[in-house]
């Protein structure tokens, strides 16, 4: 029963997936972030349960792998792909450009076996676009800096660059799991004063973004001895 219910509790987040549709298609960014915060939580709390309580032995019938990827593509790409394709960051043909870079390069992504290093980190870029996105409502940086920084980081999910896991990478895990969580608390706290530029949570995104993005490749440049976790 409580394997199921691990099942169960990650099915929320297709919940959270419509709620955050419905509030982009009437442009409530805000609410739709809110929205993708929420799932984002689930997100990083059902794994651990899903291995406490091993429900691929105790709940075999539903496959939480194949029903974590569906929401997180929902979730990580999908809504924030629309989102940036309807705001005003991307004009003309540069946001039809971005959404089919993010959405062709993220299924491919997804359906790739070899997204996990030995380290159970990801290999290249893990299609976190809900948190690019966020961070690129709040700064709203020139057009171009955003459209080279969605090339980039499409071409980054295929290249041999490590990224880590908040909480399944075990190195630096001491540090990388509360800057997930203050990721999560200054997104939250972002898009609840309406992205004001000048709340401190903006630079809390900025700082805790930068750090989640490079620090699985500075373990590359700086890898332990004997270590196990190449790509």
């Amino acid at each position: 029963m409580r394997a199921l219910l691990v099942h169960l509790f990650t099915a929320t987040g297709a919940v959270f997936a419509m709620l955050a549709m419905l509030a982009a298609v009437d442009h409530k960014w805000e609410l739709m972030f809110l929205w993708l915060v929420v799932a984002f939580a689930v997100d990083g709390i059902d794994g651990a349960l899903a291995r406490k309580y091993d429900v691929q032995q105790h709940a075999p019938e539903f496959d939480g792998v194949l029903l974590d990827l569906i929401i997180d593509y929902l979730t990580y790409v999908f809504i924030p792909a629309f989102a940036l394709f309807k705001s005003d960051l991307l004009p003309g043909w540069t946001g039809w450009l971005a959404i089919i870079v993010i959405t062709f390069a993220s299924a491919m992504y997804f359906a790739d076996t070899r997204m996990k290093t030995k380290d159970n980190s990801f290999s290249g870029f893990p299609g976190c676009w809900n948190m690019l996105v966020l961070v690129l409502f709040a700064l709203e940086p020139n057009f171009w800096i955003i459209l080279g920084l969605v090339v980039v980081l499409a071409v980054a999910m295929f290249l041999p660059l490590k990224f880590v896991h908040p909480v399944r990478t075990e190195r630096w895990r001491w540090l990388t799991l509360p800057m997930a969580l203050a990721w999560t608390f200054f997104a939250g706290w972002a898009a609840w004063v309406h992205f004001d530029p000048q709340s401190w949570a903006h630079w809390g995104l900025v700082v805790t973004s930068i750090y989640l993005l490079f620090a699985g490749i500075v373990q590359q440049l700086l890898p332990r001895k004997g270590d196990l976790d190449r790509l």
